[in-house]
C-alpha cells in the first residue's frame, strides 16, 4: 500500500454560510477514493459557531463557555477544565478554542460533526467526486504528553477496523484489536496541514477500498459501561451511591489491600502525633463474621426488647440485617483508637476530643468507599455497631480504646445505581 497526504493550501478566510464543499473542490485535485480531512475550526466557521467575546476576558469566556458546552466536567486543574462535551468527546474545554482567530472570538465544535461530513460529502459528490470526509480536532491523551488529530466526524468511511476473532500471522487469535482508522487518518494528515501554517484541508490518498462505507465518529467514543477511568474522576465521586444488592461475586483481595491505605490518607487528630488511629477488621471468614454478627444482634434484640418493640418486628429487622450483613461480599468493621486523644479534667472538652476523633474516623471511612468506586465496587456504610461498641470490640478480641464506628459491606453492584441528581450548594455552602 501506498498513501499520500496532500495539503490543500491558498483558501480564503471562511465565514459563516461559506460553501466548503465547492471551495474544496474549486482549490484542489480531489478525486473518487480520496479522504478529505477537514479541521473543525473550518467547519465551526461555515456554520456560524463563533461567538464574540471580550478580548480583554478571553481565557475567562472560554472557561464559562466550555463549561456551557460541557455535559459533564471531569476534571479541573488551575484554568484547564477535562470536560465531557454533548457529543461524548473527552478535552480540554470542550473544544473551544480561540487560536488562528482574531482576540474577540472563539470557536464551539460543530453541533453534530457526523452530520456536518456528511453534508460536505454529499456536496463534494455533487462536483463528482466520491469521497470520504474526516472532519478533525486536536486532542490530549491520558497518559502520553503532546496532542494528536482525532475525528470528531466522520462520513463515508468505517471509522473503526475490526480485528476481533482474526488470527494474526502465527495464528493467535486476536480479542481486543479495534483499530481507530479514522483517528490515524486525522493523525497522518496533520502532518501536513500543521497548526500554524493556515492550512485546515487535506487529501489522504491510497487507502483500499475496504476502509470505505457507512461509518460514524460516534463509534470511536468509549461507552460509559467500559470506560475503566470515569469512576476515578469528579462525577466518580459525586455519583457515589450506596449500594446493599450485590452480584455473587469474589471481591479480589487487592481491591482491598488498595482501599485500605487510601481510608488511612484522611486527617489524622493531632497530626502525626497520634499515628493513624484505624482499624479496619476484614471479615472474610464465616466464623468470625457469624460471631461478629451474633453480639451486634445479640445487643440490638435486648434494646429492642427495653424498648417495647413487638417479638414479631424485632424479629424481622435482625433478619433484614442478616441477610443484608451476612450476605454481603465483603463485610469490614471499622473502628478508631481513642488511645492518642489528650485527656482533660473538664467534661466538655473530653466529649470535644473524642468527636474529633469520630469525625476524622468518618473522613478516613469516605475514602475507603471511594477508591472501591474508582475499582468499580459498589459500598454502603452501616451504623450498626455504633449502637454495640463494647460487644462489637470483645466479639473481635479489641481493647477498650477501640471505638466501633460501623460497617461497610462491599461488593459488585447487582445493578446500575441511578444517576444522582445533580446536587445544589446552596443548602450547604454559607459564604459570608
Amino acid at each position: 500500500m501506498r498513501l499520500e497526504i496532500l495539503s490543500v493550501e491558498s483558501l480564503p478566510e471562511i465565514g459563516p454560510g461559506t460553501d466548503l464543499a465547492g471551495l474544496i473542490a474549486d482549490r484542489s485535485t480531489v478525486r473518487d477514493g480520496d479522504v478529505v480531512v477537514v479541521t473543525s475550526k473550518v467547519v465551526s466557521k461555515a456554520e456560524g459557531r463563533i461567538v464574540e467575546v471580550d478580548p480583554t476576558g478571553r481565557e475567562a469566556a472560554r472557561r464559562d463557555w466550555a463549561e456551557r458546552e460541557a455535559r459533564r466536567i471531569v476534571a479541573r486543574r488551575d484554568d484547564l477544565i477535562i470536560t465531557e462535551t454533548t457529543h461524548g468527546f473527552v478535552c480540554a474545554n470542550s473544544g473551544v478554542d480561540g487560536s488562528n482567530l482574531p482576540p474577540d472570538r472563539l470557536a464551539l465544535l460543530p453541533l453534530d460533526p457526523d452530520d456536518s461530513a456528511a453534508r460536505l460529502r454529499d456536496g463534494l459528490k455533487a462536483r463528482g467526486a466520491d469521497v470520504g470526509v474526516v472532519i478533525s480536532d486536536t486532542f490530549g491523551r491520558p497518559w502520553r504528553a503532546g496532542q494528536t488529530n482525532v475525528a470528531i466526524g466522520v462520513a463515508g468511511l468505517r471509522a473503526a477496523r475490526d480485528h476481533r476473532g482474526e488470527k494474526d500471522v502465527f495464528g493467535t487469535l486476536m480479542e481486543a484489536t479495534l483499530i481507530a482508522v479514522a483517528d490515524e487518518i486525522a493523525g497522518a494528515a496533520e502532518l501536513v496541514m500543521g497548526k500554524t501554517e493556515g492550512v485546515p484541508v487535506a487529501l489522504v490518498r491510497g487507502l483500499p477500498t475496504e476502509a470505505f462505507g457507512s461509518g460514524s465518529a460516534g463509534e470511536l467514543v468509549r461507552p460509559a459501561d467500559e470506560d475503566l477511568f470515569r469512576s476515578g474522576t469528579i462525577e466518580g465521586i459525586e455519583g457515589r451511591r450506596s449500594i446493599r444488592a450485590f452480584i455473587d461475586r469474589e471481591v479480589p483481595r487487592e481491591a482491598i489491600e488498595r482501599a485500605v491505605p487510601a481510608a488511612a490518607t484522611a486527617p489524622a487528630p493531632h497530626g502525626s502525633r497520634t499515628g493513624r488511629p484505624w482499624r479496619y477488621v476484614w471479615l472474610r471468614t464465616q466464623t468470625p463474621r457469624n460471631r461478629f454478627l451474633e453480639a451486634i444482634e445479640a445487643a440490638w434484640k435486648r434494646d429492642l426488647d427495653a424498648d417495647g418493640t413487638p417479638f414479631g418486628i424485632i424479629e424481622q429487622r435482625i433478619s433484614q440485617s442478616r441477610a443484608m450483613l451476612g450476605d454481603a461480599p465483603v463485610l469490614i468493621a471499622c473502628f478508631v483508637s481513642l488511645a492518642g486523644a489528650d485527656r482533660y479534667s473538664d467534661a466538655e472538652r473530653l466529649l470535644a476530643e473524642r468527636e474529633m476523633f469520630l469525625t476524622a474516623a468518618g473522613a478516613s471511612i469516605q475514602n475507603l468507599m471511594l477508591t472501591f468506586v474508582a475499582q468499580g465496587i459498589g459500598s454502603c456504610w452501616l451504623s450498626t455497631s455504633l449502637f454495640c461498641n463494647e460487644e462489637s470490640a470483645d466479639a473481635l478480641g479489641l481493647g477498650p480504646e477501640w471505638q466501633a464506628v460501623g460497617c461497610v459491606i462491599a461488593g459488585y453492584p447487582r445493578s446500575d445505581p441511578d444517576r444522582r441528581a445533580p446536587v445544589d450548594p446552596k443548602p450547604f455552602l454559607d459564604v459570608r
